[in-house]
């Protein structure tokens, strides 16, 4: 065997963490024969419950998203860090079960959160309905048992003043015939006294019932618990030697953040565990990329408790015995040439529709009607695609003539309302346009007033966002080559660790997704105005 084929083949062995990078939070992982699925939280952005398909647990690709339209959820008025939390993916008697929650807030101890649930027969839909369960606490995921009953599962919230506002896990039976829930909810489990108890996932195996949560809260602290029990109901007992996977206490180690798992069992029997991570870009520091998803092997004895060498996420862990599936690599150029917006991108509060997204009218373009303004959380137009790594860039080329300052049409770095990078192009008050950067530190807004540029006469003019590490870099081209202006901007502001607002204890901001590259247009006048964008290309540099 030459040497490059046997790197191919050792690679093919190998599952290389992350293996979804950037935000993909929360992931629920699951296999139908041969196929294996992961679904991970979205919050404000469409399409909801994010999708990625394997046939050997390391390469991956993108089926996109589930919820893909307002029949299934409204995220209209969503706040940051709202929306869809911790989906649930199984499947049982021929069909695919997707739950999901819309937590409406996170104020004061009280999240509002509405647990949702559509089935289908084959990944790719269509999706029934939703089936409007209990909003009595977030996490809500499915378990069916072997004598074919199914059981909802979730956190408990308390709201109460003075009490742990996560009282525990609860449990409920759904009657799959009749679509609803019936009988009593019941507390199966409280946790330990880690705290923070949510994230439930049921298995069951070797006789007994797993329950794998998450405590810790879901940054530096984080873990993933394993109780058991002979019963349904419990009691469950903690396994005695503590958590199955944390990054606590090892600042050292390249993935932190870990826990917030689900486990999944291959056709030869090997155990493993779907978890998120999270990079930091100095120790314990910010994590712009968010929280990724990750992979670890489980051994699991008989009549043992699961095992994760060293209880530490590696970097590089050996995968299971199946025939290497690579899939082809995505484009780094989309030419906007298909009939919908490719898999990679997402927008943020409102599905694509024909309103805003615009395929058709000018072949090989993609036309976006402008939305509100960066607060605004009823109709933005951004189209936008994970960072998925610490060096990057995307740029494009637009057509965009605006009558007036209200009319902007650009790239951006974007975190959430009050945190991004924006280089737009408008109309300056003596009536030339221009190129202007904009941004905005927890809604702390800086002009750059001195590195405007002027492209009047310039109709088609290309626009780059760089991810250099911690620096953010813009780059124009008006025909005569890229200039870049002379401006680092801070990318860490682009962070969970950085959105994150506590007051008296209290969270008035939170921030739970990760740093996206876009495409945005205003039209804060409500003019009708529109931006042609040419093509976009993403490298990882």
């Amino acid at each position: 065997m030459s040497t490059d084929m046997a790197n191919v083949a050792t690679a093919a062995r190998s599952i290389r963490n992350p293996v979804l990078a950037g935000f993909h939070p929360d992931p629920s992982i699951l296999r139908v024969g041969d196929d294996y699925y992961l679904a991970t939280s979205t919050f404000e952005w469409y399409p909801g419950v994010r999708v990625h398909h394997s046939r050997d647990l390391v390469n991956w690709r993108t089926l996109g998203g589930i919820i893909t339209d307002r029949r299934l959820l409204d995220l209209r008025g969503c706040g940051d860090s709202n929306g869809v939390w911790a989906p649930d993916l199984t499947y049982h008697d021929g069909q695919f079960h997707l739950v999901y929650s819309d937590v409406a807030s996170f104020a004061s101890g009280y999240w509002d959160p509405q647990n949702f649930l559509v089935t289908a027969e084959d990944i790719a839909g269509p999706w029934s309905d939703p089936v409007k369960l209990h909003g009595r606490g977030f996490d809500a995921a499915l378990f069916h048992d072997d004598d074919g009953t199914s059981w909802l599962l979730s956190m408990s919230a308390d709201w109460r003043p003075g009490r742990d506002r996560f009282g525990g896990i609860e449990i409920q039976q759904y009657d799959r015939a009749a679509r609803r829930l019936v009988g009593r909810p019941r507390l199966l489990f409280t946790g330990t006294p880690v705290g923070v108890t949510e994230g439930p996932h049921l298995y069951r195996h070797d006789g007994w019932y797993w329950l794998i949560t998450a405590e810790g809260g879901t940054s530096w602290e984080h873990q993933v618990t394993v109780a058991r029990s002979r019963e349904l109901f419990g009691p469950y007992e903690v396994d005695p030697d503590g958590p199955l996977l944390s990054s606590v206490g090892r600042p050292d180690l390249r993935l932190q953040k870990a826990g917030h798992g689900s486990l999944v069992r291959t056709q030869g029997g090997e155990w493993y565990l779907a978890h998120l991570v999270g990079r930091p870009y100095s120790p314990l520091g910010s994590c712009v990329l968010g929280r990724e998803t990750a992979i670890q092997r489980v051994e699991w004895p008989s009549d043992g408790w699961p095992l994760i060498a060293g209880g530490v996420p590696a970097d590089e862990v050996v995968a299971p015995d199946l025939p290497a599936h690579p899939w082809p690599a995505e484009p780094a150029t989309d030419d906007f040439d298909a009939a919908e917006l490719g898999l990679c991108w997402s927008t943020l509060r409102r599905p694509a529709t024909p309103d805003w997204i615009d395929l058709r009218s000018r072949p090989s373009h993609l036309r976006v009607h402008g939305g509100q303004s960066p607060v605004g959380r009823q109709a933005p137009s951004l189209v936008a695609r994970r960072v998925e790594a610490t060096h990057c860039s995307l740029e494009t080329v637009v057509e965009f003539n605006p009558a007036d300052h209200r009319q902007l049409a650009g790239i951006t770095a974007y975190y959430n309302t009050l945190n991004w990078h924006h280089l737009y192009l408008t109309r300056a008050d003596d009536g030339r346009a221009v190129l202007e950067l904009l941004s905005s530190d927890n809604g702390r807004r800086t002009p750059y007033p001195d590195l405007s540029v002027d492209v009047s006469g310039v109709t088609r003019v290309g626009l780059r966002t760089v991810f250099d590490g911690p620096v953010v870099r813009f780059e124009y081209d008006l025909g005569a080559g890229w200039q870049r202006l002379p401006v680092d901007l801070d990318a860490t502001i682009l962070s969970d660790e950085h959105a994150a607002l506590i007051i008296d204890g209290e969270p008035a901001a939170w921030g739970f997704t990760g740093a996206f590259v876009g495409l945005w247009v205003q039209d804060l006048g409500g003019d009708g105005v529109y931006a042609d964008f040419d093509l976009a290309t993403y490298r990882e540099h």
